[in-house]
């Protein structure tokens, strides 16, 4: 017994004298289990009763035990290291659903065909390397989702006021099938348009008869909410709210109908003489031009400030005719938004009431006076605040002999104009689905790598924290695999593979969190893996990484 007293003694010592220069708990720590380890091995040596002798421990021995536990205790260095910088670009197509135009292919499709073509669109644009969609769902004061204020689209059941059957809600599976596919989803409403031509008879579920002392017909055949009208901008922020509250959608998006084209009506002004009248027999004072901006510049300011009390993170985009006064810039003639749709787009970019600006450039890029490149970096020099500037690109019928060459021209124009926040957005989705080549241009050329939405810093957020990163060595490969205390925030994954000095760069949707790297690849060993998150505000959260021993 005091054989054995003396022999753990010696161990006791020896451990010490290792781990001298550690910290107190660790040489306690790396004592005991130094002791612990030996102990058992000599009991299996030695199984015989508890006066058996005991051979004294050789110093040698204890020394390398010692080391080893203080190995196992060793932290490992943090990981370090400059990562390369992920491509940034916004690449959208729109989904127009007036008319049957994109989405669903006709106003009689079952549910279950609906879903499908939808899918296929969506897919389409995942392979494709884009980011985005654009999806109509008020194509004229109706809607393709579950609305409280408006009611079913003709366009979706092939009747006004009419639910799919079997029973979903488009608007729900769209978002949930985009965000699958790593898509960025943005609402898309017309918020004047009562009633469009193409929408069938007027019945007593429209809005026009809802609305009637508030809806104007046109001489088209159109109807059209008074946009100076109270109870219009009430109505249009109500519908615009409800769905920032009840949907995970990522943005707001208005195009170019404001006061209808002076077309719409035969020429005709637009009547609106009760609004007006009204108006003047208050005491305003404005002109009648002025007046009908002054309206629509207060529910646009309304709109962003009611989106951003509602959700911050949700983004506000406006896609107005791409001129907004002929000579602006000089040599530029056209139809004036201004004058014509009582759209002031220059002010809304300059007030920052928005958070990307798409002008429909629908020009190519010579002539150079009435170009594609002259409007984009006039707009740019009216970009006060620095919001994303993603133009509208005619991709169905640009007028250029070169359609496919024409468009990847304008693309790297806004690669140039707007290196900081790169972007544009295809006009429609059926110059994608309806033109193969152009898709495998573009797939071939500009978008052949995937690419990451440009970070909104003006808007708040959320830091992301590091992830907890776990490695295993298989046969001829690494598997990575990562938790994280906030998936809800997290919209996508950056995962970096280091091959010698060379990272190699994916990136995964939010859902995804492993992933397998070879150990070699041309020749290269690899050597460090890192993960990344990204919010949905295209924000970059806290890396973390491991070096990867032999």
């Amino acid at each position: 017994m005091m054989r054995r007293f003396l022999s753990l003694c010696v161990v006791s010592m020896l451990v010490f004298t290792v781990l001298s220069c550690g910290s107190k708990n660790k040489r306690s720590k790396a004592m005991k289990q130094a002791q612990t380890e030996i102990s058992a091995e000599s009991q299996v040596a030695n199984p015989a009763t508890e006066a058996a002798p005991v051979e004294t421990v050789p110093a040698k021995k204890v020394e390398q035990k010692a080391q080893k536990v203080a190995e196992k205790e060793k932290p490992k260095p943090v990981f370090k290291a400059n990562l390369p910088q992920v491509p940034r670009e916004f690449r959208a197509a729109w989904v127009a659903t007036v008319a049957n135009i994109n989405w669903p292919s006709k106003n009689n499709l079952s549910t279950e065909q609906q879903k499908q073509e939808a899918i296929k669109l969506l897919d389409m644009l995942k392979d494709n390397n884009f980011n985005a969609v654009i999806f109509q769902v008020r194509p004229s004061a109706d809607a393709l989702y579950n609305s409280p204020y408006e009611p079913w689209s003709y366009f979706l059941t092939g009747e006004i006021g009419k639910a799919p059957s079997p029973y979903y809600d488009p608007l729900e599976f769209w978002v949930a099938e985009a965000h699958k596919r790593g898509l960025e989803l943005h609402v898309w409403l017309n918020p004047y348009r009562a009633h469009h031509s193409n929408g069938g008879t007027v019945t007593s579920a429209s809005m026009v008869r809802k609305e009637a002392d508030n809806v104007v017909r046109l001489r088209n055949g159109m109807y059209w909410f008074d946009p100076s009208s109270q109870q219009t901008q009430d109505h249009a922020a109500n519908v615009v709210r409800d769905i920032v509250k009840r949907y995970d959608i990522d943005g707001v998006h208005f195009d170019d109908y404001f006061y209808p084209y002076a077309t719409y009506n035969g020429g005709a002004d637009f009547p609106d003489d009760k609004t007006w009248n009204a108006y003047r027999k208050e005491g305003g004072n404005l002109s009648r031009g002025d007046w009908r901006r002054a309206n629509v510049n207060k529910f646009i300011k309304r709109v962003y400030t009611e989106i951003k009390a509602e959700k911050p993170f949700v983004k506000f985009g406006l896609s107005p005719f791409g001129i907004w006064k002929p000579g602006y810039p000089a040599g530029i003639t056209g139809s004036s938004q201004y004058d014509e749709l009582y759209a002031d787009a220059k002010l809304w970019l300059n007030e920052g009431w928005i958070d990307y600006f798409t002008p429909q450039l629908y020009w190519p890029i010579d002539p150079p006076k009435q170009s594609f490149t002259t409007l984009l970096k006039w707009w740019q020099s009216e970009n006060k605040h620095n919001r994303h500037l993603w133009p509208g690109l005619n991709t169905v019928e640009v007028r250029s002999p070169n359609r496919v060459e024409e468009i990847k021209r304008q693309i790297a124009v806004t690669r140039e104009v707007t290196p900081n926040s790169v972007g544009a957005v295809h006009w429609s989705i059926a110059g994608l689905t309806k033109n193969p080549g152009m898709l495998r241009s573009l797939l071939e050329g500009p978008y052949s790598q995937p690419a990451l939405v440009p970070a909104s810093p003006w808007l708040a957020s959320n830091h992301l924290l590091k992830p907890t990163l776990l490695l295993t060595k298989q046969p001829s490969s690494i598997f990575a695999k990562w938790l994280t205390k906030q998936p809800e925030q997290v919209f996508k994954w950056v995962a970096y593979a280091r091959y010698g000095d060379h990272w190699d760069v994916k990136i995964l949707d939010g859902p995804q969190t492993e992933i397998s790297f070879p150990k070699t690849k041309e020749g290269q060993k690899l050597n460090a893996i890192a993960v990344k998150p990204i919010d949905r505000l295209g924000n970059e959260g806290d890396y973390i990484g491991e070096n990867i021993e032999e």
